[in-house]
């Protein structure tokens, strides 16, 4: 988006559907992006970093800048790094994110997921310090975090404990693996969205990688899928206005219209939204007029289980270690970017019903794999998903002349083919071992993931 449709007021809703237009592509100019987070410990204690004074996420930044990342700052701090269209963002507990570049192929956002890692850890070793891909942090109480000098996360912090009792816990100790994929069009949009939203429930269940929080298990095998559903139910969960006859970018938009604002932002500052919605701020119920950036930073201030920005985000895995971020990219790819994959996805679900995908969602993070709800069974879906994908791979890999990416779905066939997550292989590992020492368990555990990782 220019300077100039930033600042372009908004005065019919007509803009706004136009802007989901917009993101539409051609096949050939469809990418992938990968995000993932990992929180940031010191090895000598097993504490949180905090962002400074002294060394801590701060340092972690200013060695990167001599990687030839440039510097994002606010109010003279820096709080993210940019290099080409890549950049790294703190989420509110100083979990360290990389949004990556839009990449052509799996192959490509696996070896940037490697590189990133690697600088990563080059620093960590130097000062002491260690990341934990996990989707939640097994250690530390949120009473605990350090919380990360960005302003917009004060207003968050302030309104999330009015939406849900665990919206505080979201921000500061849940991390997760996000990919983003394009669409050719408005009906291109509503199938893959469609795709998307009825088996995320399943690809949760296939990474769920959070099973401990407090130094013990919680009970769950994705708490962080739990956590997300005790947020806020404004602005997260599942939308099953999504499966409803005439869905698209107008529905989208409608959606969004009436969803609470954080704050609004004028010349880096950050301004109360004084709880307005968007359609309130479009019939001039604020002092400032809506401009295109306003809609810009809206948009990315909702979090449901799948988002629609100029792109779809599939935002159901907890975070886990390079095989696994590489691994969630090459199944949303398989599935959707597939047309016979795809179209094959779309009727398994065209007949399941909301109410039984919500009866499946909701024993995900609890039984993972083993959740089941009428004739659902999440087991079952997760190797269906796995074949489609793989056979939506090696289609791709003709059809583009490119070298074959299902090999990256390896820890998705293990997994469905075995019925065991990672959360259970943890667990297993805790009862099996000294279970007053889950720190070292679980770091053991991260290390061994990923000197295991195979490499391209």
């Amino acid at each position: 988006m220019t300077a100039t449709e930033k600042n372009t007021e908004i005065h019919h809703k007509t803009q706004l559907i136009e802007y989901f237009e917009q993101g539409s592509k051609p096949r050939e100019k469809w990418g992938i992006g990968t995000e993932h987070e990992k929180f940031m410990f010191r090895k000598n204690n097993f504490k949180r970093l905090v962002y400074g004074p002294g060394r801590g996420i701060n340092t972690i930044l200013t060695e990167m800048q001599k990687l030839g990342w440039q510097p994002v700052t606010e109010a003279g701090k820096t709080i993210g790094l940019i290099k080409n269209s890549a950049s790294i963002t703190l989420e509110p507990g100083g979990q360290f994110e990389l949004s990556g570049e839009n990449f052509k192929t799996v192959h490509e956002t696996s070896r940037e997921t490697k590189n990133h890692f690697d600088e990563l850890n080059i620093i960590c070793q130097a000062y002491g310090f260690f990341s934990l891909p996990m989707g939640v942090d097994p250690i530390t109480r949120r009473e605990d975090v350090p919380w990360m000098p960005k302003e917009r996360y004060r207003f968050m912090k302030k309104h999330m404990p009015t939406r849900g009792e665990l919206g505080l816990e979201m921000m500061t100790n849940t991390a997760s693996i996000q990919v983003n994929l394009d669409y050719a069009s408005e009906a291109d949009m509503v199938k893959k969205l469609r795709v998307a939203q009825a088996l995320q429930p399943v690809a949760t269940a296939i990474f769920a990688n959070s099973p401990f929080s407090d130094e013990k298990p919680n009970g769950y095998l994705s708490y962080r899928a739990q956590i997300w559903d005790h947020t806020d139910p404004d602005r997260c969960g599942f939308l099953p206005f999504i499966f409803d006859e005439g869905f698209g970018f107008e529905r989208w938009v409608d959606y969004l219209l009436d969803v609470p604002m954080y704050f609004i932002s004028r010349d880096g500052n950050y301004l109360p939204a004084n709880k307005i919605t968007f359609r309130e701020f479009l019939k001039g119920k604020h002092e400032l007029k809506p401009v295109m950036e306003d809609w810009n930073t809206h948009v990315s201030t909702v979090f449901p289980d799948v988002r629609l920005k100029q792109f779809i985000e599939m935002r159901g895995a907890d975070a886990g270690c390079m095989s696994h971020i590489a691994a969630l990219s090459a199944l949303w790819v398989g599935l959707l970017y597939d047309d016979h994959s795809l179209n094959k996805a779309y009727e398994l679900i065209s007949n399941w019903n909301v109410k039984t995908i919500l009866e499946l969602r909701a024993q995900v993070p609890q039984k993972g794999l083993n959740a089941k709800a009428g004739p659902l069974h999440a087991g079952t879906i997760a190797k269906k998903m796995y074949c489609m994908a793989a056979e939506g791979l090696e289609r791709r890999a003709a059809s583009l002349g490119i070298e074959d990416e299902s090999r990256f779905l390896e820890p998705v066939r293990e997994i469905t083919e075995t019925g065991i997550t990672q959360a259970e292989q943890l667990l297993q590992l805790y009862m099996n071992n000294n279970r007053n020492d889950l720190p070292g368990i679980v770091y053991n555990w991260q290390r061994e993931q990923m000197e295991n990782c195979p490499k391209e």
